[in-house]
């Protein structure tokens, strides 16, 4: 029994495919990187925008048509919000709801008519690392949001808050450390909130992360500006918690973000980034913001321009509004029309990629310990290519004239300059064309290996 496991959307879905290769290993079912290999196929969907309930419905298709006599089973937010439209295509065997993932695999054992746990089955506690990335996990910290921004359908898809409790997060997080999971990422739909439902709080889940594991690295998925307590940013003067946070104001404008029922005003949230870019050098923040949301003037937009220029934000994901029935926003009057939503796009991804070349032109000359990821890429001149990141979540490139295993690596290295894609090219500053210990680990050089 071998199961495909993929995902659309958001890095909480990614988490999810964590949680599944580990539930199924348990009935030993082993986790395969072939689709044409599986006996079961594991799609977790996506709805955020009536484009991605597209995407989720065409990637059902093709995993059918390209493994016709595989199972299929769909979950994730487009199979909760159109669950007999997802039951009706071609191919899908079942369809489990948001509310059920914790049972997917179970469910799985029955759909595949596993008997008993088989003897291949892995030990209580152990973790299975999950093919499509071992350098980095997303672990889930908890699901559902209870606040509704006008525009946004998972929050229904998704359902109420349900938090984790500390000591299983540590767990999953101690496990995956011995497995060498450089770093972790906490996600979920509304990260903030965590411990709302449990009396806890994401605060005090960070310090016990810091006190009771040693994962090297640790980064936050999105966050919403108004969870965090004043003296949270206090925390990153530990180095284990990477100086990048991904906070969405999806507006500059105060008009606009009372429509998207945001609770959080551009000027405090200036405050917010300005303060904690004092309290921690060379602290990233990065950001979404959505133009063309009904009935947005010039004005507004330009508020939100204006926004990206105070805050120096790393780098900004740009959307321009999409209607997605069953949301509030959809009603609302003043729709704005495509045209004018292009044009606002444009003029603003021209804004925002001004000032992340400018932050990024302050590093250069600047050292920074790299996580290092994947494979080597050979390039014309022979050299190979290797991608990582700085702590502040700068992705930076550098060629060798070998190809080296260094992925899932750490060590230093010095930005050199700024290409045209936005990368920051870097020199190690260690010789690696030497067998080398670095930090207890070898750099061994790929065409030496038998």
């Amino acid at each position: 029994m071998n199961v495909y496991l993929t995902s659309l959307g958001c890095r909480l879905n990614e988490a999810e495919l964590q949680t599944w290769a580990n539930d199924f290993s348990q009935f030993g079912i082993s986790i395969t990187r072939s689709q044409a290999e599986a006996t079961l196929i594991v799609i977790n969907t996506c709805a955020v925008t009536g484009e991605a309930a597209r995407k989720s419905r065409q990637t059902i298709r093709r995993f059918h048509r390209n493994n016709p006599t595989a199972k299929i089973i769909v979950t994730g937010c487009y199979a909760s919000l159109e669950k007999e439209e997802a039951q009706a295509l071609l191919g899908v065997d079942l369809v489990v709801s948001n509310g059920d993932k914790n049972q997917l695999a179970e469910k799985a054992k029955s759909l595949l008519d596993v008997g008993d746990m088989p003897y291949a089955a892995s030990e209580p506690g152990s973790s299975v690392l999950f093919i499509r990335n071992k350098e980095r996990a997303f672990i889930k910290v908890q699901d559902g949001c209870r606040y509704r921004c006008t525009y946004c359908i998972v929050t229904i898809a998704r359902g109420e808050e349900v938090s984790r409790t500390i000591e299983d997060i540590l767990d999953e997080i101690n496990c995956l450390s011995k497995d060498g999971i450089q770093e972790i990422v906490l996600t979920g739909v509304h990260v903030g909130g965590y411990g709302s439902d449990i009396d806890l709080s994401l605060y005090q889940l960070v310090v016990a992360i810091l006190n009771k594991t040693k994962i090297p690295r640790i980064r936050f998925a999105s966050v919403e500006p108004w969870d965090l307590p004043d003296n949270f940013f206090e925390l990153f003067r530990n180095k284990r918690l990477m100086p990048h946070m991904h906070l969405p104001i999806q507006s500059g404008s105060n008009k606009i973000l009372k429509k998207m029922s945001r609770r959080c005003k551009s000027e405090i949230f200036l405050v917010l980034v300005k303060n904690a870019q004092k309290t921690i050098p060379d602290f990233n923040f990065t950001t979404d913001i959505i133009v063309g949301f009904p009935d947005e003037s010039e004005d507004d937009f330009l508020q939100s321009l204006e926004m990206i220029k105070q805050a120096n934000f790393g780098h900004v994901h740009i959307f321009s509004y999409s209607k997605r029935e069953g949301t509030k926003a959809s009603k609302l009057l003043n729709q704005i029309d495509t045209g004018t939503k292009k044009s606002r796009s444009k003029k603003m991804h021209i804004v925002a990629n001004k000032i992340k070349k400018q932050q990024l032109q302050k590093t250069i000359g600047a050292e920074y310990d790299i996580l290092w990821e994947g494979k080597g890429k050979k390039m014309v001149n022979g050299y190979y290519r290797y991608c990582g990141y700085t702590p502040n979540y700068h992705k930076v490139t550098m060629e060798l004239p070998k190809n080296y295993l260094i992925n899932n690596q750490i060590f230093t290295c010095k930005v050199i300059g700024v290409d045209d894609n936005y990368l920051l090219k870097v020199i190690s500053s260690i010789t690696l064309d030497q067998k080398l210990i670095h930090k207890e680990i070898e750099l061994v050089d790929i065409n030496q290996i038998d």
